[in-house]
């Protein structure tokens, strides 16, 4: 369970509103903020991730470009929900893969890149996209099919398809898609108050958090009775790091951002 995995209820048309339409008319970016009132340090990460995506090449992954921005851009405007190393991406199950829809079939030609994975390939990236009427049927397919429940109980074991739920349900009762992501947030565990999101934290469902929270210490826990260790020694020897995980078509790497575009992709998500 090593990716931080979020989901972000968006509709095709947040999509176009709040990423791409702004991504080239740059000056529609104070009337949006304005009307949804986002605090003037959001509205500066806003701006920084619409920087980003316009410096996005064909050269890039769609999904770990412009994907990404979009469930990042999702965050500032609506409730999104965690869950610690559950993803659909995960699945090879064919019959889940007609919930989805790849971005070929509604994003804008121009905004394509060469290469496009409609799923998780890497840390912070996009994953699979379940429009509208899929997160519909989705949820009613769960509660009267047995296979799709069995697999979709699998993907997220361990209490988390609780999360994936309040996720589905959020989007259908607002007719809302669904973007998967990955670390979008970034929790930490064991002091919640120094968890990072690229978005806006408090738009985070707190449900996915607290649970990773609360699994993480009974691991502590059982560490700890095994070693014969009180608790309180073997938490503060507890080191958490995030994994990075190279995409399966590495030849393409060469051709990812220039220095110039690091430095400015390391400004925004605050990297070394």
């Amino acid at each position: 369970m090593g990716y931080d995995i979020s989901y972000h209820p968006i509709s095709e048309k947040q999509i176009e509103t709040w990423y791409f339409d702004l991504l080239q008319n740059p000056e529609k970016l104070e009337e949006i903020s304005t009307f949804h009132q986002l605090e003037d340090f959001y509205k500066t990460k806003y701006q920084d991730t619409l920087n980003a995506g316009r410096e996005t090449g064909k050269n890039d992954y769609f999904d770990k470009t412009h994907g990404f921005f979009i469930a990042v851009v999702q965050g500032f405007f609506e409730k999104y929900f965690y869950v610690r190393g559950g993803a659909l991406s995960f699945s090879q199950n064919e019959h889940l893969s007609v919930y989805y829809k790849r971005w070929e079939e509604f994003i804008q030609p121009e905004f394509l890149t060469n290469t496009i994975e409609n799923r998780l390939v890497e840390n912070y990236c996009s994953g699979v996209f379940i429009p509208a009427e899929k997160t519909a049927q989705l949820w009613i397919d769960y509660h009267h099919n047995p296979a799709i429940r069995a697999e979709l109980d699998t993907l997220f074991s361990e209490n988390r398809i609780s999360i994936f739920l309040d996720a589905l349900q959020y989007a259908k009762e607002r007719n809302l898609g669904l973007l998967e992501a990955t670390e979008v947030v970034e929790p930490q565990p064991f002091d919640l108050n120094e968890s990072k999101s690229y978005s806006n934290l408090f738009n985070c469902d707190k449900a996915g958090l607290l649970l990773y929270q609360a699994t993480a210490l009974k691991q502590i826990q059982d560490i700890a009775q095994r070693s014969g260790l009180p608790e309180n020694e073997a938490l503060p020897n507890v080191k958490t790091d995030t994994i990075h995980v190279q995409p399966e078509k590495p030849e393409t790497t060469e051709n990812f951002p220039n220095s110039k575009k690091r430095n400015f992709w390391n400004r925004l998500f605050g990297k070394d």
